[in-house]
């Protein structure tokens, strides 16, 4: 047995090597999915809040086509009040205006903005931003969209990076296997 203690010593570097370079990979181009899953509602939220602020009504941001948030994929639009009441919104989930989770709306009016995941209901995960309105009436505008396509491409990019590290690993440990033999004979 001392060859395979051999071969697992010349491998294991490499196989660390491997799994680190694999999850590193993973780990970046999943945060670049997830990130730009937030790019339209950043651009609605902003462009509604500034519009409310000039003036005009809830119901004139809102973007023309409704979304059942439980099956669409177009991003909705939904303002509420400085309580966190619905006043309109684009976007309904079972025919009502559903709220982001507890406390959103408190650090917004902290902070002014807050991006946030959030599953309203099993199978329904929402990426959203929420911003602060300030003036003429104080309130809250939350712009969001399914991720159901997001974590579609997640789930591929997972099994992606699985094959290639099994397929990383198995090439290494034959790479050392061979390295091994190779190297024992000239020994």
């Amino acid at each position: 047995m001392p060859i395979v203690r051999e071969i697992v010593r010349r491998w294991l570097p490499m196989a660390a090597a491997i799994t680190v370079l694999c999850l590193l990979i993973y780990a970046a181009v999943q945060q670049s999915h997830r990130s730009g899953a937030d790019d339209p509602q950043i651009q609605l939220a902003e462009d509604a809040v500034r519009a409310l602020e000039s003036g005009v009504t809830a119901a004139s941001v809102l973007p023309s086509a409704k979304v059942e948030i439980e099956r669409g994929l177009a991003p909705f639009v939904i303002v509420y009040d400085g309580q966190g009441q619905a006043i309109a919104g684009s976007g309904t989930l079972r025919g009502h205006l559903p709220a982001p989770p507890q406390g959103v709306f408190g650090f917004v009016r902290t902070n002014g903005e807050e991006r946030v995941t959030w599953q309203p209901e099993r199978g329904v995960r929402i990426a959203s931003v929420v911003r602060r309105l300030t003036a003429p009436s104080a309130g809250f505008v939350l712009a969001g969209r399914s991720l159901r396509e997001v974590e579609a491409r997640e789930a591929n990019l997972r099994r992606m990076c699985a094959l290639a590290l099994v397929a990383a690993l198995g090439g290494s440990l034959l790479v050392a296997a061979l390295a091994e033999r190779l190297l024992g004979k000239r020994t």
